[in-house]
């Protein structure tokens, strides 16, 4: 089973790098660092996906081999929507992630950004049968957004992206079952705000869940909820990202390498 894209092993393409991809690498290595910050790493597992704007398909994914700390600007791979690097590059791409990352790509519209974690209550959440528990301030924020994807193995089988879609639906955020959470919008900051709040409810669910029986909120308030909810307001989201890169300046600039 080949369970990576080797950049050596194919021609690739020598193509300037444009201003607008230099700022998408320096950004997307920050969300690299402050997803290290928060315990949100998986050794040199998991990835973020970006994609670089222009006029082809082309996004950024992490090197693998690079733990999440070590990840800069300059070290991420470029590569095109079936996941072949477009420049060479010493580090290959793991197959198994960016099957994952090119199903929502590909196929959900804006969905640039792309996030996926095997936090310990994120994929708690995962394994429960009934799954993300609307009952804490986090999960109501998410009410109807949370879709389900039934485990079937490490995702290297291209087949299994269309029953992820279907699964997915039109919603923004998918617990993958057994696996782990997946989330995705239409910037960095956007997804990020959205997989922040659905590991938020993962970790409180399974703390209060531990303490005794959880207290259910009322239906009613789910729709002023879910308005009200900062995963749905572009401006929060960007102020939300800005104040952690500021904190991650404030202590390792060595990222925008």
């Amino acid at each position: 089973m080949t369970i990576y894209f080797d950049s050596t092993a194919r021609k690739v393409r020598d193509l300037p790098m444009s201003e607008a991809e230099r700022a998408a690498r320096v950004e997307l290595a920050a969300c690299y660092r402050i997803f290290n910050h928060l315990g949100w790493t998986e050794m040199i597992f998991n990835h973020i996906t970006l994609r670089v704007p222009g006029p082809e398909k082309f996004f950024l994914i992490n090197p693998f081999g690079l733990h999440y700390s070590e990840i800069t600007a300059s070290s991420l791979v470029l590569i095109d929507v079936e996941g072949n690097p477009v420049r060479e590059s010493k580090w290959p791409v793991n197959r198994a992630g960016f099957v994952i990352h090119s199903a929502i790509h590909g196929n959900v519209e804006n969905a640039h950004c792309v996030m996926h974690t095997h936090t310990t209550t994120g994929m708690a959440v995962a394994c429960l049968k009934e799954g993300l528990s609307p009952t804490n301030f986090y999960a109501a924020q998410l009410h109807g957004k949370v879709a389900y994807h039934d485990f079937e193995g490490i995702t290297v089988n291209e087949d299994e992206k269309a029953r992820m879609l279907k699964s997915i639906g039109g919603k923004p955020a998918i617990i993958l079952r057994n696996h782990g959470l997946l989330a995705w919008g239409p910037s960095v900051p956007e997804a990020f705000m959205m997989l922040w709040t659905l590991q938020r409810a993962c970790d409180v669910q399974i703390a209060a869940s531990s303490a005794g029986a959880l207290n259910p909120i009322r239906d009613e308030v789910f729709a002023q909820t879910v308005r009200e909810s900062g995963p749905g307001e572009k401006r929060t989201c960007e102020d939300v990202f800005a104040a952690l890169q500021r904190n991650l300046d404030a202590i390792d600039l060595s990222y925008r390498e």
